[in-house]
């Protein structure tokens, strides 16, 4: 199982069966925050669906192609956090990710991703990771701001949220940027 300790409270976690009743608690909990920005949260209604989906992202992470973990902060799942897909031959990923509404404000979504592009350039090898943020959604847009992406662009009407478009905000790393990047932060 794939886990990688970010520092002294935080741990990364790949999902597993028997974290569904947990990460739906979490989901369900954060309903109200979490669909204002994430199109999938108002269809997540029991946590046996995980059970279908678990079984998904742990193929996924099996065949190399990204996953899904869980941020646990001093234990408790408070997030999550994955590669979307794996673009071996471009050599570039993009990462997603939320955060509980009661676990903002302590650096735990800006650890976390600086621990996963560490690992995506310094171990996987990668050349580029993507962020993309909804254009309104400020706290997500916060983190590859904060951590030295480049914005790219705007990807006008880049995402259904129910029954409305938004925009997304397209952010970027290069490796050959991030040395350069964290010696700044």
């Amino acid at each position: 199982m794939f886990t990688l300790k970010v520092d002294q409270e935080i741990e990364l976690q790949l999902f597993q069966i028997q974290h569904a009743e947990e990460l739906f608690y979490l989901v369900d909990q954060n309903r109200d925050h979490l669909k204002m920005w994430l199109p999938w949260v108002n269809n997540m209604t029991s946590p046996i669906q995980y059970h279908t989906i678990i079984p998904m992202w742990l193929k996924q992470f099996a065949e190399n192609d990204g996953f899904n973990a869980g941020i646990r902060y001093k234990g408790a799942l408070v997030g999550s956090i994955g590669f979307h897909q794996m673009d071996w031959h471009n050599s570039q990923t993009s990462l997603g990710y939320y955060l509980a509404r009661n676990a903002q404000g302590h650096g735990i979504m800006t650890r976390s991703v600086h621990a996963l592009i560490n690992y995506a350039f310094y171990e996987l090898g990668l050349n580029r990771i993507e962020i993309r943020c909804g254009q309104k959604n400020h706290k997500s847009r916060a983190i590859p701001e904060r951590l030295g992406f480049t914005k790219e662009g705007i990807i006008r009407d880049g995402e259904r949220l129910y029954y409305s478009f938004h925009n997304l905000i397209v952010y970027s790393m290069l490796a050959k940027e991030w040395s350069k990047a964290i010696n700044t932060i």
